[in-house]
Parts: C-alpha cells; structure tokens; sequence
C-alpha cells in the first residue's frame, strides 16, 4: 500500500546552494536555511518576458528569476517538477508589481502556502483571490512537516473576516458569484469624527457586502465603487478568461463607459531582447490580439499604442501612452476612486483621488460587480518642509524616504501615504505624480496629495477642465496617522539607488569610487511627463552649446511616458536638441522599465543609469540599473559615469 507523501517545503535561503540542494531532494531546516531571502520581488517570480503566457504554462516559469548572491537557482520547470506545496521566505514578499501571475504561477507549480515574515499588500491580495494561502506564522512549518495535506482552518487564523471567507470558497470569484450580485451604497452617516482625505473619499463609496462592517476599521475588509477602472495588455486576456469560466461566454461588464484599456507594453516587442530570445513576440502580438477582441466585443474606451511609423503618420487623434499617466492626464479628477491593473496606479493621487492597483482576479470581478475590494489600511503621513535646491526633483525625495530606516524596515507596507506640508506647495502636478507614483516602491497602497490651486492649475492647463474644489477636499487637522515622517527637502542632494532594490539609495556625494556606465534612459511612467522632459532638455541643451557629446559606449534613450508629452517636446523644439545629441527618442510606452524594449541591458555585465521607478532583478534585462532622477540620468550619460549635473556643471566651470 502506498502512503502518501509528506508535505515538501522550499526555503529561500540567502544561499543558492542550499536552495540546489532542496530542489536535490535533500530536506533541510529553518535554521539552516536561515538567513532567508528578503524582498522577493514579482520581477523575480515571474520575469516580465514570460507574462503572455496565462494558461497553465505559468507554472513552468514560478521563480525562475529568483536571484541567490546573483544566481538563479530555480530554472525553468524545476519548481513544478519538485512537488514543493510551501514556500518559506523573509521580509517583504512580492515586492513590485500587482501581476498575478506570479501567486498563479506559484499555485499551478503546485505550490499550496507560502509563508514568510511580511507579505506586499497587493501580492498578499491576489494570493487571497485565487486561493494561494499566506501567512507569516512560522509555528506553522513543525505543524505542516508532520502532515500529508495542507488543512485549511489554521491557514486562515488570524486573517480578517473577508479574507478568510474569500479563501474559504477557494478564491475571490467564486465568493463574489455568491455574495456580490445586489450591492448598494453603505449610506453611511454623516461624518462623526475626523478623518484623513482618503477616509473621506472611501466614506464616500463605501458598499454594503457580506463580512464587512458598515464602518470597518483598520485591518479589516471593505468593498468600494469605483469611477474608473482600467487595464492593459498583460492583464486582460486572462481577466476575460476568469469572467467566461466563471460566468459564461455572455457575461455582461458592470458600467462599461467607466472602464478603460490601454496598450502600453507591446509596441516595440519586436525590438525587446528579452522576447525576441525566448521566442515570445507571437505571444505578445495574441495577448494584443486578445485585448482588441475584448474591447470590440464590449466596446470599451481604448488607448493603442504606437509604432514609429504610425507615429509618422498621426494626426493627433490618436492619445496613446502610459496607462497611469494617461488616467491623469484624461479621466481621474479630485475625489474619486480609480483602479487599475498595475502597481503605479496611484500615479493619479496626485490629483487627490484613491487610486490603487489590483490583481487580475479583483479587476475581473470589479468588471461584473462594480465593487473593488481593500483591506482598511492605516495612514502614513510624509511632512515635505522648505524647498528643494536646484538640481533636486521628486525623484531624489522618494529615493531618499526608500532609504529610510521606517521603510527599508517595511514599515510603510499596505498604508496610504498622505504627503503634506509646505513643500508640497512648491511642487508642480508632475513633481507629485512622482511622489504618489513611487508609493508602490514603499510598499504602500497608494499616495494622495489634498487638491490646491496647483491642481485646479493643472485640469484647465492639460484638459481644458474648470473644476472647482469643494470644501471637503483636505484632510482633518485631527485625523489620525500611524506615523509620520519629516523631510527637509532645503537638506537634500542628489540621489541614486545602487542595483537590486530601490531602497539601496545613497546620496550621489558620498560615493567613494565611480561607477561606469554604459546605457542611459529616460522614461516611464515615473519620469517620462512634461516636466521629466524638460529637465532631460535643460540638462542636453546645455551640452549642446558647449559641443559636449556622449561618449562613444553610452548608448542613450528617452521615451515619452504619453502623446501630449511628446507633442509638447516638439513644440518646444526639444527633440531637436534630442536628435542633435544622438539620442534615440522613442514613443510613448512601458519599453525598457517593463523590459519591453529598446533600452534594456543584453548582458550582465552592462551598467545601465534609469530614471526609471523600479531595478528588482531583472528588471530591465540582465545587467546592473543605477536608479536616479532625469538631470542625473542626463549628466551621468555625458560624463560616462555617475554625476550629477550641478557636478557636471563645476567640471566645466559654469
């Protein structure tokens, strides 16, 4: 008779070998594999190049960007092969990005839990929606070891009530078929006690659902109306593949006008080294393909990207970009909510709505409901005082607070981030969208900044809008924070982050030795808006009246975050200034950041300086990415190593 086998658990330990020799077979402990990897980030679990694949061929890829001491232990297949059902890990697991597929990947490998110190908000959700138990109690692992199946009752101690109802019915849309078909608003009472700008905006559009409060507290779980709702490529195919198993091939999308898809990945696929090595561009070109049915079929609001040569020939009808971005610069106003399948989704915070992103599984169900799911998160307020000095952006501040102790120690995780103070008054709309934007990176849910005449400014600048604010629009000078942190921005310089993490930041003047580079690129969502550009110009203008060029192994991108920034560069005459200086300007997309295209390293061994939000391994291909602000970026590509551009400027005497 044969018994069944034992429950097999992975430790991610710091040390590759010991991971080899699990995969070996051999069954180790956690103190020997102690000290276990910190900050496994979703880059790892599921390198971006894989992500056209959503059907079970995911699972062949779960972990095999994983990185051990700059070793990749875990190849493809190996996992699944393993028959591993837990995994063991530190300190902020699933860092990064909101895609799915990394806790699905995970789950179709076999994997059953994962149990680490601390989880990412949005990681830790998906995990929740498709059924993939978490959880940080490590006096689980003796439990699980002596046993045969993994039982579901102490998995789910301790978890709020919603969670462990989703868990419970295996997955958050088979829950919401059961309980989310008649939601109406919570009609809570009017305002009792001082509150924060996001609580107001959550009191707002509050819904009334099965195991949540009428008015939750912190921890616990809550469904909210959504005004906005967006997608992109790598995300929607397998959203319409959820909605159809789940309801049929003629579902219905709730309130079809509020949703928009975007294409923002796939434009220069063709030219993305890490697609055209594995094979991947007639994926990339289906899952496009995918979307476009999707959106005739419901026939949605979309956004298409652009090629050069359709560029070549736009009209200006077409807005093409960024899908963050393009939410600001097109849809999301002052006191709504809007959420979107990516993790920089609180881009639009800046302009003192919620936004936050989510799994495929929550968009999915937001789709058919209307309802979004959260968990009530606690508020972490960031104090900007004074004003920057020259040469210092957003960048450099959000550089600086990751370096912190508070947030390197995780200490941000699943909270909002409310920036206030008087430096906040001194920043442009584009400067805050930085802030808010890199709230992913701390680890929060999302950002917010209150609305001022600075974002009054902004809507009838960029979109012709005449909003009037209303007097609820701030936050109570009584409201409650669970931290607070000050910055001196007059205290600042400029800053990098060294490769790995965005948290490694260190001011650019204390670096002893320097640091070659061979790539430079300026973009993305974080750094490809107007006032990004203007920067790259004012930093490349000025090298350009000396008759200063790269030098000859610094090869030089810059791609526009959105069409109206681009249109905006050339009305100023800046990509002249670009072309002149050799630069290959690129439209407007994800592309190197996303390790979608030109921009991203080939090999190990090439040092790229990116303005970028992210440097997780593998990120933007396999080499080393230097994280830094659009001037420094610029600067450090002409000096052929890191600088600033105030000491670029010194060397040359002006």
């Amino acid at each position: 008779m044969t018994h069944p086998a034992p429950i097999r658990v992975l430790y991610l330990s710091q040390d590759p070998q010991l991971i080899q020799r699990q995969l070996n077979g051999e069954v180790i402990t956690l103190a020997q594999a102690r000290p276990l990897r910190d900050d496994v980030s979703t880059d790892e679990i599921t390198p971006v190049a894989i992500l056209s694949h959503y059907d079970d061929q995911l699972g062949n890829y779960a972990h095999t960007g994983t990185q051990c001491q700059g070793i990749l232990p875990i190849g493809k297949g190996v996992l699944k092969a393993a028959c591993f059902q837990v995994i063991v890990a530190g300190k902020r697991y699933g860092k990064g990005s909101s895609r799915e597929h990394s806790p699905t990947a995970e789950k179709m490998a076999g994997v059953q839990c994962i149990i680490a110190e601390s989880f990412e908000r949005i990681y830790r959700q998906n995990a929740d929606n498709i059924g993939l138990f978490t959880s940080t109690n490590f006096e689980l692992l003796e439990t699980l070891t002596s046993l045969t199946h993994i039982p579901t009752p102490p998995l789910i101690q301790g978890r709020e009530p919603l969670a462990a109802a989703i868990l419970s019915e295996g997955g958050l849309l088979r829950w919401g078929q059961q309980h989310l078909q008649t939601l109406q608003s919570a009609a809570v009472p009017a305002q009792a006690k001082a509150m924060s700008l996001f609580e107001k905006i959550l009191h707002r559009h509050q819904l009334i659902a099965p195991f949540t409060p009428r008015e939750p507290q912190q921890g616990e779980g809550m469904f909210v109306q959504a005004h906005w709702r967006f997608i992109h490529e790598y995300y929607t195919g397998m959203a319409n593949t959820l909605m159809q198993s789940a309801l049929g091939p003629n579902f219905e999308l709730h309130n079809p006008d509020q949703i928009v898809v975007f294409e923002d990945h796939s434009s220069y696929v063709n030219e993305s080294p890490a697609h055209v090595k594995n094979g991947l561009i007639s994926n990339m070109q289906a899952m496009s393909q995918a979307q476009r049915a999707f959106v005739k079929r419901h026939q949605l609001k979309f956004h298409q990207t652009l090629t050069d040569d359709e560029a070549a020939q736009d009209d200006g009808r077409n807005s093409a970009g960024i899908s963050h971005a393009m939410m600001t610069e097109h849809y999301a106003l002052p006191g709504q909510i809007v959420v979107g399948t990516d993790s920089h989704t609180p881009h639009s915070g800046a302009l003192g709505c919620v936004a936050f992103g989510v799994g495929t599984t929550d968009m999915a169900n937001a789709f058919v409901t209307g309802a979004v799911r959260l968990t009530s998160p606690q508020i972490f307020r960031i104090d900007l005082e004074g004003q920057m000095p020259a040469g210092i952006t957003a960048k450099d501040v959000m550089l600086h607070l990751l370096a912190t102790p508070k947030i390197k120690s995780g200490q941000g995780v699943g909270k909002v981030f409310e920036f206030s103070g008087s430096g906040i008054q001194t920043l442009s709309t584009d400067e805050r969208a930085t802030l808010t934007n890199m709230t992913a990176e701390l680890g929060g849910l999302t950002g917010i900044i209150a609305p001022d005449q600075e974002t009054v400014r902004f809507l009838k600048e960029r979109r012709g809008i005449d909003f009037e604010l209303e007097n609820w629009m701030h936050s109570d000078p009584e409201a409650v924070y669970a931290d607070t942190l000050k910055v001196d921005l007059t205290a600042l310089s400029p800053m990098v982050a060294s490769p790995g993490d965005p948290g490694n930041g260190i001011p650019l003047n204390s670096m002893k030795q320097a640091v070659r580079i061979d790539m430079a690129y300026g973009g993305s969502c974080t750094a490809g808006k107007r006032e990004d550009f203007e920067h790259y110009h004012e930093v490349l203008s000025w090298a350009n009246q000396r008759n200063l060029r790269f030098p000859p192994h610094v090869q030089v991108f810059l791609q526009y975050g959105t069409t109206a920034v681009r249109d905006h560069c050339q009305k100023k005459g800046y990509d002249a200034t670009f072309k002149a200086m050799g630069v290959r300007i690129l439209q407007p997309s994800c592309g190197a950041c996303a390790n979608c295209g030109p921009g991203s390293s080939t090999s190990s061994d090439q040092v790229t300086v990116s303005a970028i939000n992210r440097n997780f391994p593998g990120r933007s291909g396999p080499g080393q990415v230097w994280l830094a602000s659009p001037p420094t970026v610029m600067a450090s590509a002409l000096a052929g190593s890191l600088t600033s551009f105030e000491a670029l400027k010194r060397k040359y005497n002006t």
